[in-house]
C-alpha cells in the first residue's frame, strides 16, 4: 500500500446529488470486482495485531517491500509483548525493505506499548479506539475494522481519494476528509464492498494521469467529465 498524497486537492468543488451517488455505486457494484472470498486483509495477515503492524509498515512502501518487511519481522515476534522484547536495531533491520524504518521502528514499539498499557494487548475494534494508538490513522483503522473485525467501512487510499474527488462522489481536501464525506454520502448497502469497487475503478479506469473517460461506465455522472465537456465546447 502506498501512502496517501495529502497534496491532492478536490478536482471538483461540487458534490454529486445523493440519487446520482446511489446510481454510481450501483454501476460500480456490477462493473468492478468486490472483496475476494477468503481475503484476510492487508498482506494476508491472520489477526488484528498483525494487520495493524502491516498497515503501519505499508506507508510509502511498495506492496512487495512491505510483504518482505512484515515476513521478516513476524519471524522474530508475533505479539505486542514479544515485539517489545526485540531491540530497536532488530526491528529496524527486519523492516528495512519497507523504508522509513527508523521512524516505523519507533511507531511499532510505541504502538505495542500503548496496546498493552491501554487495552491489555487486545486490539480494539472501534475506529475511535484504534486511532488512539500510535501509528494508526483513519485509513489504517478502517482497514483493520474491515478485514480483522468484519465491520463495513470504506477505507480511503490514494485511488479512492482521487476517484471520489474527481467524480464528485465525495469531496475532501485530504484522505481523512474524503473518508468523512463518504460516511455521509455513500448509501448504507455500499459500505460492505465499496472500498474494493472504488480501488479497482481507480486502478483500471479512473487512472491518475490518463483516465479512460470514453469507456468509463459512470462518465454520464462524473462532474470532472462534465467540466471537461463544457471546456471543450467553449
Amino acid at each position: 500500500m502506498r501512502a496517501i498524497d495529502e497534496s491532492l486537492t478536490p478536482m471538483s468543488k461540487q458534490q454529486l446529488p445523493p440519487e446520482n451517488i446511489e446510481r454510481v455505486f450501483q454501476i460500480l457494484s456490477r462493473e468492478m470486482p468486490g472483496r475476494a472470498p477468503g481475503a484476510m486483509g492487508p498482506k494476508g495477515q491472520p489477526n488484528p495485531f498483525r494487520t495493524c503492524i502491516s498497515c503501519m509498515l505499508s506507508a510509502q512502501s511498495r506492496d512487495a517491500n512491505t510483504a518482505s518487511a512484515t515476513a521478516a519481522l513476524f519471524k522474530l515476534a508475533r505479539s505486542p509483548r514479544t515485539m517489545l522484547q526485540l531491540s530497536e536495531s532488530q526491528i529496524s533491520e527486519a523492516i528495512k525493505p519497507c523504508g522509513l524504518y527508523n521512524v516505523k521502528t519507533k511507531n511499532v514499539r510505541k504502538f505495542c506499548r500503548a496496546l498493552l498499557d491501554e487495552f491489555g494487548g487486545v486490539v480494539p475494534s472501534t475506529r475511535a479506539q484504534l486511532m488512539q494508538l500510535p501509528g494508526i490513522g483513519r485509513k489504517c483503522a478502517d482497514i483493520v475494522m474491515q478485514f480483522a473485525f468484519g465491520i463495513d467501512t470504506i477505507a480511503v487510499d490514494t485511488h479512492v481519494h482521487r476517484v471520489c474527488n474527481r467524480t464528485g462522489i465525495a469531496i475532501g481536501t485530504n484522505a481523512e476528509k474524503t473518508a468523512e464525506a463518504l460516511d455521509e454520502m455513500a448509501p448504507p448497502w455500499a459500505f460492505a464492498e465499496g472500498h474494493f469497487w472504488l480501488i479497482q475503478f481507480g486502478k483500471r479506469i479512473c487512472l491518475s494521469r490518463t483516465p479512460k473517460c470514453e469507456t468509463c461506465p459512470i462518465n454520464e455522472f462524473c462532474l470532472k467529465r462534465a467540466d471537461d465537456r463544457r471546456s471543450e465546447s467553449e
